[in-house]
């Protein structure tokens, strides 16, 4: 299980058509809440998005807020780049939080990809 103060993640559906970028305290809960539809009327619901295709941890919910408010800001091409730099193949995330797979993917990033430098 990951232990963090908070991520920031991206959801897509099984068509990679619609993008939704979010921030939580429990990422773990946070996927099963999108992939179970536990908030039926929510845009993530609405919209089916329930492949999580970039994830990036931190150690309080303030930066992952940040980063989340820094990415809605971006153009939808921005986001698909960002994406692509860290899972190229669209992977679910999601599937693999608890495993290196994870890791793998956040290691391919760095501050520049996010603003912070």
């Amino acid at each position: 299980m990951i232990v963090q103060g908070g991520s920031t993640y991206i959801l897509t559906n099984k068509n990679f058509t619609t993008l939704y970028t979010g921030s939580t305290v429990d990422i773990n809960s946070r996927y099963i809440e999108h992939k179970e539809k536990l908030i039926p009327n929510s845009f993530s619901s609405r919209y089916n998005l329930n492949v999580m295709v970039f994830i990036k941890v931190f150690s309080t919910i303030q930066e992952a807020r940040f980063l989340e408010k820094y990415i809605k800001g971006k153009s939808r091409m921005w986001k698909i780049e960002l994406i692509k730099k860290g899972n190229p193949n669209w992977i679910n995330l999601g599937e693999v939080l608890d495993t290196p797979k994870l890791e793998e993917h956040m290691n391919l990033y760095d501050d520049r990809d996010f603003g912070f430098v």
